[in-house]
């Protein structure tokens, strides 16, 4: 089975690259949506393949090679940049590279404990199929892409592993790097409370050492432990760190916004909005069949964000939900499982090359 998820990743990784590659015939014009393309295009890499650093990816790679030197940059947590300045020492100093192969790298290991730990507690059917609906999602593409979704993928799906074998000091030390990779990293902290036989686990408690040593650094640098919060609001999105807005009134902003702009905004809005509803209403009804920890979990990374007054991102947001792929998978008629991700891969098609031609997507 090994094996069977290394082809997927093979396939999904060589479908990914194909569709970047053609993309500029179907789009000419490159979007041009962020800044500091440049630093792309000085990794001396293909088109192809440094696109995947557009967007984040640049401020992380500007993160690696200066530090938080540079204004707002402090939104991007640290452990992600601190891996890629470690391997950019095996790549020639080629930053970039270096983002790519951690990205991809980590994404190939987390398919492989993700079958690990759904076949644990389901069947290999259920597993197989989580693995594809998780590889065709919209926006899957940003596993391989120079962000940390590979990267904290890869940990929260070892954090619950682990937590299913008991091992809750490995899970929760994993738990502390996912805290310093983001901010929803802290929610693993959970399992102090809903561990397994219901015993609380003092080592959970622990996980949010990742964040506080973040903090600490940001107290001591900018004299703000709070300034990744503040940094949000300087990337626009509708985004405020002065309140909190409860999700009925952000889904509200989101309608009258769907009623009042047309385009790619329009698109990108409705993107958002139906994929919140979806991996919320999915995971809710997961309450019945999906352990309660995965639920919660789940449920904790996809609401925060929106406490900021903004589903933007959401697209992204909700890879980590896993639950959602295993909701999915359980789906008994085989022709509506293909279907479902028949639409995932054309919709996967069309993300995958306007992210890569510098168009916001998620």
């Amino acid at each position: 089975m090994v094996k069977k998820i290394i082809t997927l990743f093979i396939t999904w990784k060589i479908i990914i690259f194909f569709v970047a590659a053609v993309s500029p015939m179907a789009i000419p014009t490159f979007g041009n949506r962020f800044p500091y393309v440049e630093i792309l295009k000085q990794s001396k890499l293909p088109y192809w393949i440094w696109c995947f650093g557009n967007f984040d990816g640049v401020h992380y790679l500007r993160i690696a090679s200066d530090g938080y030197v540079y204004q707002y940059t402090q939104a991007f947590f640290p452990f992600f940049p601190i891996l890629i300045k470690l391997v950019s020492f095996m790549t020639f100093g080629n930053y970039l590279l270096a983002g790519l192969l951690i990205s991809n790298i980590s994404f190939l290991f987390s398919l492989i404990i993700f079958y690990k730990l759904i076949v644990k507690i389901y069947n290999p059917k259920i597993a197989l199929w989580s693995v594809i609906f998780l590889l065709s999602f919209p926006t899957s593409y940003y596993f391989g892409s120079v962000y940390t979704e590979g990267l904290f993928f890869l940990m929260i799906i070892t954090s619950f592993y682990l937590l299913e074998q008991n091992k809750n000091w490995q899970a929760a030390i994993i738990g502390i790097f996912a805290s310093g990779t983001r901010f929803v990293g802290i929610f693993l902290s959970l399992f102090a409370f809903s561990s397994k036989k219901h015993q609380f686990s003092f080592p959970f408690l622990l996980v949010p050492l990742g964040l506080i040593s973040y903090m600490i650094y940001l107290q001591l640098k900018f004299n703000n432990a709070f300034y990744f919060l503040a940094a949000q609001t300087a990337f626009g999105q509708n985004r405020e760190a002065a309140k909190i807005i409860i999700l009925p009134q952000v889904l509200y902003r989101w309608v009258n916004q769907l009623l009042t702009t047309h385009g790619l905004i329009f698109a990108n809005s409705a993107f958002e909005f139906s994929t919140t509803i979806f991996a919320i209403v999915l995971l809710l009804i997961g309450l019945k069949t999906i352990k309660k920890e995965w639920i919660i979990f789940s449920l904790c990374a996809i609401i925060t964000p929106t406490l900021t007054g903004s589903l933007a991102s959401m697209p992204r947001y909700v890879l980590v939900a896993f639950p959602v792929f295993v909701m999915l998978a359980q789906i008994k008629n085989d022709f509506v499982k293909i279907l479902i991700a028949s639409i995932f891969f054309v919709c996967l098609t069309v993300t995958t090359a306007l992210f890569t031609r510098g168009y916001w997507i998620a």
